[in-house]
């Protein structure tokens, strides 16, 4: 058993005075003020006074990191993934660009049977699979020479079950929405993005089962007064969650603000983007098939379009309250309570609560990770 001990305790909502935690192996067993959750006999106390104790974060949207690409090699998701709680990730989506299907069969082999023996350190949840169903018109940094039209027969095994669980396509394809459908249909969250999507066309994929837009104004229509697009959609609709790479460079930061305005804590899920250069020095890196010139705040092909972004995802925890003013409670949502909602896991995850993973970070009074709790188990501690 674990005990943790702490005067700030997000349950989502703090707890004021003292508070505590009770861990028995991957699950938490009791929260709540101290008084009334005692620390037994025989348990490891962690005194986590001057900590917020807050739920693990969730990323959606992560091509890798530490110098390595999914795309390029899937199987260097688990040593990635060894190195996320630094940045207070418990739990993430390895992201698949538009590449050979075979690689998509790769990486799903990766993270349903390649778990390494002995493993304690983030969880890849399954696979993000971004494209290769895109509009050529807003591929962004993916390979024009593997983007194709919706196909079902191409999508026969991408579910959960078989470690895929959030895609992303273009609605107006011809083909895309009765994918949406039988993808939807099996529990995979699918996405519009990379999409020249209208108004109307983005409304008739949230009727078909979209519930999730990538990365908000990226790689979309621009939002018109009298053509709103896919953006106005993924503002107004009050289904999908939308996801933002909250950097100030993806978004301005007066845009990030007018998001919040429109989505708050319930739709807005922020994500990084994160690409090979994460934790590295600027320089060439890769994504996918493409060299990317990482400088020290933006990662862009040659052309210089954006390419993935170098951003983590606690990072964007801060930028997004200092962008906003809005307080950390509802920040918090957006990497915990909200993708895990998203993702039909909000039962085990984002949350400290009885019955839930026990998956906690521990922030000082400046937001910085000090300690990530995966499964019970500390596996990251600031020196």
């Amino acid at each position: 058993m674990i005990y943790i001990k702490t005067s700030q305790l997000y349950t989502p909502a703090p707890i004021p005075g003292d508070t505590a935690v009770l861990i028995e192996e991957n699950r938490i067993v009791a929260a709540g003020p101290a008084a009334e959750v005692p620390c037994p006999p025989g348990a490891r106390l962690i005194d986590a006074t001057g900590f917020l104790v807050v739920p693990g974060f969730i990323d959606l949207q992560f091509n890798g990191g530490f110098g390595a690409d999914f795309t390029a090699e899937p199987a260097t998701i688990w040593q990635v993934a060894a190195q996320l709680p630094r940045y207070g990730v418990t739990a993430f989506l390895p992201t698949i660009i538009t590449s050979p299907l075979s690689r998509v069969s790769q990486a799903q082999e990766v993270v349903v049977y390649g778990r390494p023996a002995g493993y304690r350190a983030t969880v890849p949840l399954g696979l993000h699979v971004e494209g290769p169903f895109l509009n050529p018109q807003k591929k962004g940094a993916h390979n024009p020479a593997y983007l194709r039209q919706p196909d079902l027969g191409v999508v026969a095994d991408w579910s959960p079950e078989q470690g895929v669980r959030l895609v992303t396509l273009a609605p107006e394809l011809p083909g895309a929405l009765p994918m949406v459908e039988a993808l939807a249909g099996r529990g995979v969250l699918v996405s519009a993005g990379h999409s020249m999507a209208t108004y109307a066309e983005a409304m008739a994929a949230f009727d078909a089962g979209i519930r999730y837009g990538t990365h908000l104004f990226n790689a979309m229509p621009n939002l018109l007064h009298r053509e709103p697009g896919l953006p106005g959609a993924l503002l107004t609709d009050d289904r999908p969650v939308a996801g933002l790479i909250a950097d100030g460079i993806h978004t301005h930061p007066a845009i990030v603000r007018l998001i919040w305005a429109c989505l708050g804590s319930q739709r807005l899920n922020l994500v990084t983007d994160a690409m090979a250069a994460l934790g590295m020095a600027p320089g060439m890196h890769l994504l996918g098939d493409f060299e990317v010139q990482v400088d020290a705040t933006s990662a862009r092909l040659a052309d210089g379009i954006l390419a993935g972004s170098i951003l983590a995802l606690d990072q964007a925890l801060r930028n997004l309250m200092a962008f906003t003013g809005c307080p950390l409670p509802q920040a918090l949502a957006t990497i915990t309570t909200t993708p895990a909602r998203a993702l039909s896991l909000a039962h085990s995850l984002g949350r400290i609560a009885p019955g839930y993973n026990a998956d906690l970070v521990l922030l000082d009074s400046e937001l910085t990770v000090r300690n990530t709790i995966v499964a019970g188990e500390v596996v990251f501690a600031a020196a």
